[in-house]
């Protein structure tokens, strides 16, 4: 259902899923117009995406996601502009501030997907009204019309932009042309490998991310952290910081010690001069060897296996990951008596809101939010502490301020991807499998910045093992309960469970004596992975002759209505300093609305397979993270990529998937398999460097 807002320009919204109820305060428009488009809204509602034609010819979405990198405004330009027959550079998608009720997270690889209908109903009303509106204006049927170039043609040639009919256009309630999206075979924008509309901006420094702001009167704000997870402030001596030049505020709060300053330069340097007495945190005690020890023993036991069966068991310890953003963690916070101001990236507005009202105090309908695009995330734009702290510090000085975490702060006190152990066991006889069972145990998450609120115990575990036929599927998982700030990473659980799987496919396959593509071919249930898996064995050329100690591996993954199979090639001539040659990557998402945007998204979940597989994970020792930077937080830099990266994007019809997540699971099995083959060895322990 698409409405028609009232409004001096051509203005139509869209319920986001389309299948809710009518509006919030709807009404039906004059006596005599029908069908679902005859809607008039008195103002805009929240729930709704909402597209503008301006008088300048520009088509105007606000949208209701964020931009972290992922290339979704580019993406939904693309929609835009592929039913309006608009130029690209026309349609503008600015980022939507904090609703009140509605739809506006972004995750779980689900914005593609969940924008590609509404996007496009739009803007197909749009165009139907818009040639109507011509229509009128020059007498003609509006059936002999054309549009192209963000106008309407006449046959004659006679050409009228958009933005010089919008005002005639958001009169008309019934279009003489339909307004139903185009077929795929109509498609020239969808579908098209397209630059990031904000490339250039992004590039030359225009695009403007939360720490480029100016904010009046926002101070530069850095906040001292104690030494280990959860450590309190005892007590500071901050005489010498005041007296510092630049220095304008010293004010306590639960995560540590802030400093508001005239620049970051003026805060770093007090900072460095407070004398703060710290209480140990509740981890003090506690180290890596202790967490593995206390995950391996919550791992539910497995079970009995079918009588007459042979076993392939393995067990896997995966580590703590940074998210660790190129753009390190920041908010400007203006909070006032009764009223909150907040700028920063975030990838659930809504509920930032309603929890800085809370820990602020003032009602939620007195927070605004603003939301900027932020430079990476991968999950960890969905927890909102910076703007939460943010907030406290500018209502404890009395002064709007503008927060940075450093990348230290961020790595040593920011979120983390769960440690978890993994236990499988797959059961073959008579030369197939006949049951396969997955435990597993993680640090919980129930873990948040006020204390333990988890009840713990075992879940059913979310396991992949159903891409396969191998007979009877069990597994279950516990967790153990640490005062850890962790979130959700890149892939989530499928990230380490699937990775795990893949392994032992591999392992199963080398015990039946078969090659592991061939085995996984006549294991795989969905045929759409075995056309992913069939492309990169064609064109990765498996089973190609390599030196002593180098080797291929591979991997496939489904989920989020996608699949995509990863080969890679390594050289792990010396173990300890593997590098990855080669990736292939086949992907299908159905309808890829950017295939360019994918393959870059495929590129970086390559990155990521290599990174936390050979050498990136955090070390806790007594209750403090080790790493503080890229300098020991060893994520892939340019020596680590692969010389040669290739991505094949499987065509289909079908509506679009997700893909931001899809490739980590495919990626990091490969890597794992291709070191497992190159050096003789069964990798268990990941980063296999730790």
């Amino acid at each position: 259902m698409v409405y028609t807002l009232a409004s001096s320009t051509l203005t139509v919204a869209a319920p986001l899923g389309c299948d809710g109820p009518r509006a919030e305060g709807a009404e039906t428009a004059a006596q005599g117009t029908r069908g679902a488009s005859d809607v008039v809204v008195r103002g805009t509602d929240d729930e709704m995406l909402v597209l503008e034609v301006t008088e300048a010819n520009k088509v105007v979405v606000r949208l209701p996601r964020v931009e972290v990198g992922q290339g979704i405004t580019t993406a939904v330009a693309m929609m835009v502009a592929e039913e309006l027959d608009a130029r690209l550079v026309d349609v503008r998608i600015p980022l939507a501030d904090a609703r009140t009720k509605g739809n506006q997270f972004t995750g779980g690889s689900s914005s593609v997907s969940s924008l590609y209908g509404p996007a496009r109903r739009l803007a197909a009303t749009a165009r139907a009204r818009l040639v109507t509106a011509a229509a009128r204006r020059w007498h003609l049927p509006a059936r002999t019309l054309r549009t192209r170039d963000t106008m309407v043609v006449a046959p004659d040639g006679r050409t009228a932009t958009y933005g010089s009919l919008t005002a005639v256009a958001a009169g008309v309630r019934r279009p003489a042309v339909p307004s139903k999206p185009k077929p795929a075979s109509r498609h020239r924008v969808i579908g098209r490998p397209t630059s990031r509309i904000d490339a250039r901006d992004i590039v030359t420094g225009r695009a403007k991310y939360t720490g480029d702001l100016s904010v009046a009167g926002a101070k530069p704000t850095v906040v001292a952290r104690p030494p280990t997870l959860g450590g309190k402030v005892v007590s500071v001596d901050a005489r010498a910081a005041r007296a510092m030049p630049g220095v304008l505020k010293v004010v306590k709060v639960d995560t540590g010690v802030a400093v508001v300053a005239e620049s970051f330069h003026h805060a770093f340097k007090a900072r460095d001069a407070l004398r703060i007495k710290w209480a140990p945190g509740p981890l003090a005690r506690l180290s890596d060897a202790a967490i593995r020890s206390r995950l391996r023993a919550a791992v539910p036991a497995l079970g009995a296996p079918p009588s007459g069966s042979a076993q392939v068991a393995a067990e896997f310890e995966f580590a703590f990951v940074s998210h660790a953003p190129m753009e390190v963690l920041t908010a400007v916070a203006d909070v006032r008596a009764g009223r909150a101001e907040i700028w920063f990236s975030s990838q659930g507005p809504m509920g930032a809101r309603d929890t800085i009202a809370s820990v602020v105090g003032v009602p939620a309908s007195k927070v605004k939010v603003h939301v900027v695009r932020g430079g990476g995330s991968f999950g960890r734009r969905l927890n909102d502490d910076v703007a939460i702290e943010a907030a406290l510090i500018s209502k404890a000085a009395r002064l709007p301020v503008k927060l940075m975490w450093s990348r230290a702060d961020d790595t040593r006190h920011g979120r983390m991807r769960p440690a978890s152990h993994h236990r499988i066991r797959a059961s073959h006889a008579r030369g197939r499998v006949v049951a396969f069972a997955h435990a597993t145990a993680s640090v919980s998450e129930s873990y948040d910045e006020k204390g333990l609120t988890g009840q713990g115990g075992a879940t059913p575990l979310p396991s992949d093992s159903g891409l396969y036929n191998f007979g009877r599927l069990s597994g279950d998982s516990g967790s153990v309960e640490l005062a850890m700030p962790l979130g959700a990473w890149r892939s989530v659980d499928s990230g380490t469970v699937r990775t795990a799987e893949e392994i032992v496919v591999d392992e199963v396959a080398r015990s039946l004596g078969k090659d592991p593509v061939a085995f996984r071919r006549t294991t795989l249930r969905n045929k759409a992975v075995k056309a992913v898996l069939d492309k990169v064995a064609a064109a990765g050329n498996w089973g190609r002759p390599l030196p002593n100690g180098q080797a291929q591996g591979v991997a496939v993954h489904e989920e989020y209505g996608s699949c995509v199979a990863c080969l890679v090639e390594i050289d792990a001539t010396d173990p300890k300093q593997p590098r990855v040659t080669r990736v292939v990557m086949a992907a299908d998402v159905g309808t890829a609305v950017n295939p360019r945007g994918l393959e870059a998204q495929l590129m970086g979940t390559a990155v990521d397979g290599i990174s936390t597989v050979l050498q990136a994970g955090l070390h806790i020792d007594r209750g403090a993270v080790r790493e503080g930077s890229f300098a020991d937080f060893r994520y892939a830099r340019q020596q680590h990529a692969p010389l040669h990266f290739e991505a094949h994007i499987l065509p289909s019809r079908r509506e679009p998937g997700g893909a931001g997540e899809l490739g980590v699971p495919a990626a990091a099995g490969a890597v794992a398999n291709a070191y497992a083959r190159a050096t003789g060895t069964r990798p268990r322990r990941f980063p296999v460097d730790f």
